[in-house]
């Protein structure tokens, strides 16, 4: 993917082997970092829970998967995602599932 000088960076904190998959929203690491909340069903092993939470999120806002790339943190918790795509509409997009969220609604799920 190239993803040109503007595309987004997210930031995505995840849990494995959850209940269910589902996104939980934004919220902040004990070093002050905000981060995306995520739990996925997959276990963590052989990209299993890396493929699920790009498919859950690309599914959640509507993007298609290959929208979606993980550049860091492929073993790891937190995780560094690539959204290529029109940036100021993603940003738009983003803003309007977000304050869905915090109106109660479930967006995309």
């Amino acid at each position: 993917m190239s993803p040109g000088p503007f595309a987004p960076l997210l930031t995505a904190f995840w849990s494995t082997c959850a209940s269910r998959d589902r996104v939980e929203g934004l919220g902040e690491l004990d070093d002050g970092a905000t981060v995306l909340k995520v739990r996925v069903s997959a276990p963590p092993e052989n990209g299993k829970a890396n493929a699920a939470m790009i498919k859950l999120l690309a599914r959640t806002w509507r993007l298609p998967k290959s929208s979606l790339s993980l550049v860091a943190g492929q073993t790891n918790r937190r995780k560094t995602l690539l959204i290529a795509g029109d940036a100021a509409a993603l940003g738009r997009d983003l803003a309007s599932w977000a304050a869905a969220r915090s109106r109660g609604s479930d967006p995309g799920e």
